[in-house]
């Protein structure tokens, strides 16, 4: 039997079973024709959060940040390659604390950029401060679960 990800369309957030092995084909999903993985990090809310947790299972890694944050715009383009570069290994997606206060204080960001890492729906790993390419790359590199 071939192994599977569970992933959640964006769009629709609807459950696909997508084969590991075509997770860098741009796979899409069934429901809605919308592409379940991108290039770019996905922009959450905390509904849609609260729906990856509940039922992605690729290695989720989630940035909260603020617009009013400088080390957070720093990061912002770091970030956004590291997503294009571990396609299918990570969902890297983006959630504002500001617009969203109600998620950033479930998860008790006191600092902002935090990086969490979520795989199955538990917390794995946290970083709090901005990183550069390297240090995120190493990071991430360590998360490989």
């Amino acid at each position: 039997m071939t192994a599977s990800a569970m992933l959640v369309c964006p769009a629709c957030q609807a459950k696909n079973r997508v084969p590991e092995a075509r997770l860098v084909e741009q796979p899409k999903c069934g429901k809605c024709q919308a592409l379940l993985l991108s290039v770019e990090p996905l922009v959450l809310n905390g509904a849609l959060l609260g729906r990856l947790l509940a039922h992605e299972s690729l290695p989720l890694v989630v940035d909260f940040w603020a617009p009013w944050c400088g080390p957070c715009q720093q990061m912002a383009p770091i970030f956004a390659a590291a997503a294009a570069n571990f396609q299918g290994q990570f969902r890297l997606a983006k959630l504002d604390t500001e617009a969203h206060s109600a998620a950033a204080a479930q998860w008790a960001i006191r600092s902002i950029p935090t990086l969490i890492a979520f795989h199955q729906g538990k917390e794995i790993a946290r970083q709090s401060g901005a990183l550069s390419a390297s240090q995120l790359q190493q990071w991430l590199q360590s998360l490989v679960v």
